[in-house]
């Protein structure tokens, strides 16, 4: 359950998941057979991955990829396949954004190490920008497995960056692919909350509201059942083309939606320094490398729950998903954009989400942006009135800060705040459970203040109306305690606890704390 335990008999407000539960989709079936004549595609649109030589200056996007404002690094980045011990004792500046975990990761030490060396708790420690911290040196012993045999060799299989629905997820067109290639998944259809999309759009829905990026969607789809380019794939695959073997995860949106799940959960749980050992499929245990970086930390958990110790290693290898990988799109690499935070990043200024003068209910501390993978970057917040169950409210959720909208359907509206029109680049903010009544339309510019939507149950399982309210910058979900990117709305600042929706808003000397019901504690007042 995604809600704080209460002794209260009241209905909750909080959302168990950012999408609907598997049990709201109507049964899959599958497609019909593949036909002889391949459907006519217009217009054609040639896709070719970056190719260039290794070391030699790398592609740079087009203008519109970036905000005004960002020029990111693009650098070359060679997979390194074997550990090396640091020549410290080194220092650290601490950035916006660092976590511990991923501090010690940058370094090749354990998140042990690192805490050791400055006498802090590695379960607990909280570190602020301009903080220094003294980096040991990489210990000279290899690592060993939970079987005890060593591992000190490690290899990065894709760049944080290429995780996520980010800038140079923009270049890959996924209809015009998928159709190219001709596969199963070009003829794929599967009923979604009551609309038949296509195995395309299905990919794309997955990556924009997971923001995982469709590349790295498409390339464990065709390792794990070779839908992409096989029109006809193996019959165990039809039901469960990614493998995961579960009643309610049957069909492609729900495996594809489970894939993102488990890769975001191990990106943002690696990178914060909240794992520390895969459990695999076989209930095995492994000690991941101190080496990886979180992109491929999400790919080594999202590998541990279907596979065996030595599938895993194959899998996690550069014969596994990274060969297939680089047959489709080219070395992974190539796309690196680093840092994906730039220096320096702040939270643009926002304000609370309704109007002045109403008061609403704090309904749910940090949590999960979309689903319980992904970082804890929501709050949830209840309109005044009848706070039992899902109904028409009257009230409207008001933008926290001015932009153009560039999507509004199935609930969810993101809204973007650099007004480049792409939602893989800059700060953009996701309104969730936005009832279609009513609702602001995409392409819409408005100011800080003006109406969205009336919040409800729309769009995602959810017991009672409420808006669900994340940010993500790059396509990159922020924590709502990310230091030195700490959620603030009109001057409100978020603090949480070691539990989803556990929280408070802290302004001077107030203090409003998250619950799970309306209640005198949980009331805030624009």
């Amino acid at each position: 359950m995604c809600q704080k335990p209460i002794l209260f008999l009241f209905a909750s407000l909080l959302l168990s998941a950012c999408t609907r539960s598997a049990g709201n989709s109507a049964a899959w079936t599958p497609a019909a057979p593949v036909p002889l004549v391949l459907p006519a595609i217009s217009p054609i649109q040639t896709y070719l991955p970056p190719t260039r030589a290794p070391g030699s200056p790398l592609l740079t996007p087009t203008p519109n990829n970036n905000p005004p404002g960002f020029s990111p690094t693009l650098a070359f980045a060679a997979p390194q396949n074997s550990a090396e011990p640091t020549s410290g004792p080194n220092t650290y500046i601490v950035q916006d954004g660092d976590y511990l975990g991923a501090i010690a990761d940058s370094y090749g030490i354990t998140l042990e190490e690192l805490a050791a060396a400055n006498n802090l708790d590695p379960n607990a420690a909280v570190i602020y920008p301009g903080d220094t911290l003294v980096i040991p040196s990489a210990s000279a012993v290899a690592p060993l497995s939970a079987n005890g045999q060593a591992t000190s060799d490690y290899f990065k299989i894709i760049p944080d960056s290429e995780l996520f629905y980010g800038p140079l997820a923009t270049l890959l067109n996924v209809e015009t692919y998928v159709q190219q290639k001709s596969g199963y998944l070009a003829y794929y259809t599967q009923d979604v909350d009551g609309a038949t999309l296509t195995g395309a759009q299905i990919v794309q829905r997955v990556a924009e509201n997971y923001s995982v990026n469709p590349r790295l969607l498409l390339a464990v789809l065709e390792y794990r059942s070779q839908w992409v380019s096989n029109p006809n794939p193996a019959p165990s695959t039809l039901y469960t083309p990614v493998g995961y073997v579960d009643d309610y995860r049957v069909g492609l949106y729900h495996q594809l939606s489970w894939t993102a799940d488990r890769l975001n959960e191990g990106f943002y749980r690696w990178r914060e320094g909240k794992i520390s050992t895969w459990q695999l499929a076989d209930d095995s245990m492994i000690a991941p490398q101190p080496g990886i970086n979180p992109g491929t930390a999400s790919l080594q958990n999202l590998f541990a729950d279907l596979d065996d110790q030595a599938t895993w290693q194959f899998d996690t290898g550069p014969n596994g998903l990274y060969a297939t990988y680089n047959a489709m799109f080219g070395y992974p690499f190539d796309f690196a954009i680093e840092p994906i935070l730039p220096p320096g990043l702040t939270q643009p200024a926002l304000i609370l989400p309704f109007a002045k003068g109403e008061t609403w209910a704090f309904t749910g501390g940090p949590h999960g942006g979309w689903d319980t993978g992904s970082a804890w970057a929501a709050l949830d917040f209840a309109p005044p009135g009848d706070p039992i169950g899902c109904g028409a409210s009257d009230a409207w959720t008001t933008a926290v800060a001015d932009g153009t909208i560039l999507s509004a359907k199935n609930g969810r509206v993101v809204q973007d705040l650099d007004n480049d029109g792409l939602e893989q680049t800059g700060w953009t903010i996701l309104y969730m459970h936005m009832e279609s009544r009513d609702r602001v339309q995409a392409g819409t510019f408005v100011r800080a203040g003006e109406h969205i939507g009336h919040p409800s149950c729309e769009g995602g399982y959810a017991e009672a109306d409420h808006l669900h309210l994340a940010r993500r910058y790059n396509g990159m979900w922020i924590s709502a305690t990310a230091p030195g990117l700490i959620f603030t709305l009109e001057g409100w600042q978020v603090s949480g606890g070691n539990n989803e929706y556990d929280g408070f808003l802290n302004r001077n000397a107030q203090s409003v704390e998250a619950w799970g019901i309306v209640t005198p504690l949980n009331q805030i007042q624009r």
